[in-house]
């Protein structure tokens, strides 16, 4: 059982610390860590490069999470928390890649791919909720909190698996702490409005 976690753990951190959004900045020779938002992820991506770019971005960071727990879960299907526990370890991958330093994006794609493998239906689900809930309340933080706390909810109720649903919680308080520098934005008035975005846009 130890050598399949560790195997579990290695598919998913190998497969995260992999940056489409560094290996595009060097491409473009752009450094987005200290361009946009200096974040490692879709949306700075699209900032500093492009709307194009940061969508293909979006897509390999989700795809990541995805393969992650799809390719731990086919390889073990008698350990039933394979798939979270790979997908758990991609987001630290995506969040803290040695090569960087241990300073990598966010993790809301990662994540993302962590529920679309889970249940499509659910990613569709809290997409297009979150999608309504970052126009109603004008903030773009409402897809993600939605998300890292309506996730793990869903596979508290759903799971039998009581390793399955820790470390699903524990990723998503862990994703929480990680936004509260946008939370800190919001309270101060810096944040950008999604509604202002858009007509900007």
């Amino acid at each position: 059982m130890i050598w399949k976690i560790a195997i579990c753990l290695a598919i998913g951190y190998g497969l995260g610390i992999l940056s489409p959004a560094a290996l595009l900045g060097k491409l473009k020779k752009k450094n987005l860590r200290v361009s946009g938002t200096g974040n490692l992820g879709a949306t700075n991506t699209a900032m500093v490069l492009g709307k194009p770019l940061g969508l293909l971005v979006m897509v390999l960071d989700i795809g990541k999470g995805f393969l992650a727990c799809k390719l731990a879960a086919w390889l073990y299907p008698d350990v039933v928390f394979a798939g979270m526990l790979a997908g758990v370890a991609a987001v630290l991958g995506h969040l803290y890649p040695f090569y960087m330093k241990f300073k990598g994006g966010k993790g809301l794609a990662a994540f993302g791919g962590i529920v679309l493998a889970y249940s499509p239906w659910a990613f569709l689900a809290f997409l297009l909720v979150g999608i309504v809930l970052m126009l109603i309340f004008n903030r773009g933080i409402a897809l993600p909190m939605l998300a890292f706390v309506g996730f793990p909810i869903l596979v508290a109720v759903t799971c039998d698996s009581l390793i399955t649903i820790l470390l699903c919680v524990s990723i998503g308080v862990l994703l929480i702490y990680k936004h509260m520098s946008i939370l800190g934005k919001i309270c101060r008035g810096e944040d950008t409005k999604v509604r202002d975005f858009l007509v900007r846009k």
